[in-house]
């Protein structure tokens, strides 16, 4: 039995690092080129499982060698993948990434098979949802197939978790079903209108997510760490000072992490500081599904006192 769930996209990264971003009608060469497996559903599922946590991910993949490639590597990585279905009607998802020296990167996502997604898929993988103690969203899926993962998680008493990226407005209707919304500074202030230009801001944009429907908000701030927000509880995790080399999973990274953290019935405070652990050891390794820590990596760290 899944202690988590996840409903999301799978998609493959295609990879190339850059000197600098180019900028409109510029051309530059790059530096490196590689595939990976990607997606924020299949990043999040295979954080959660190398964390420990039992985990089955609910998505579609084209009937491709893309698809066929990514439903593997996900078995690999211990994640249940009945319920990734192989969709003839379009090519698997597909991420550009391009990533900066300074470890910074920008992304450009043709949706593919994620975007069949639906509630029908959801309702057929409606054992999974039996016993999860979470169940963790991201919007890179329809948000019909959201609703009814939130609307199933609550009947069976899991906790919603949603990763409210890419950035866009999340309907109220949708808010109030979820348990804990995790959004970086951009997310936050699209779904907020507060900016978060400083960590002292991430709690007025928090406190006006709550007014939206929001009963929990952490909000990541990269170096600076993550703010949490869930009533009149509210702290900052600062994030261990370590050398950047590619932030692509880092927020990947964190969400699983947080997800296992909760699973796991850790209170608040002990849960940021797991999940932005693994968020900074991702950072300090190339890649997106490669760079995602084990438990024991992140429990190491933990007890060796990085943080600062």
């Amino acid at each position: 039995m899944s202690q988590i769930v996840v409903v999301g996209s799978v998609n493959l990264d295609l990879i190339l690092r850059v000197p600098r971003f180019p900028y409109p009608g510029e051309t530059i060469a790059g530096r490196e080129f590689r595939s990976e497996p990607g997606g924020k559903g299949a990043n999040q599922a295979a954080a959660a499982a190398r964390l420990g946590a039992a985990t089955a991910l609910v998505g579609r993949v084209g009937d491709d060698p893309f698809g066929h490639r990514l439903r593997g590597e996900l078995s690999l990585d211990g994640v249940d993948v009945s319920h990734v279905h192989v969709d003839p009607r379009e090519g698997t998802g597909v991420a550009m990434v391009q990533v900066a020296e300074t470890g910074e990167n920008a992304i450009v996502i043709a949706e593919g098979a994620n975007g069949l997604l639906a509630p029908e898929d959801v309702d057929a993988a409606a054992p999974l949802f039996e016993g999860a103690k979470c169940v963790l969203l991201q919007h890179e899926v329809p948000e019909v197939a959201l609703f009814r993962a939130a609307e199933r998680a609550k009947a069976a008493g899991a906790r919603v978790v949603l990763n409210a990226a890419p950035a866009r407005p999340t309907p109220r209707a949708l808010l109030k079903l979820v348990d804990l919304l995790v959004v970086n500074e951009r997310e936050a202030e699209t779904l907020s209108g507060v900016p978060v230009p400083h960590a002292a801001a991430a709690d007025d944009a928090a406190r006006a997510l709550a007014r939206k429907g929001a009963h929990a908000v952490a909000v990541t701030l990269g170096a600076r760490g993550a703010f949490f927000r869930e009533g009149r509880t509210r702290f900052l995790t600062p994030a261990p000072v370590v050398n950047v080399v590619d932030t692509t999973a880092a927020g990947d990274a964190f969400t699983g992490g947080l997800a296992v953290a909760f699973a796991r019935g850790l209170p608040p405070k002990e849960a940021l500081r797991f999940a932005v652990q693994a968020g900074s050891l991702a950072v300090t390794r190339a890649g997106s599904r490669a760079s995602l820590p084990t438990l024991a990596e992140v429990e190491a760290a933990l007890a060796s006192g990085t943080q600062r």
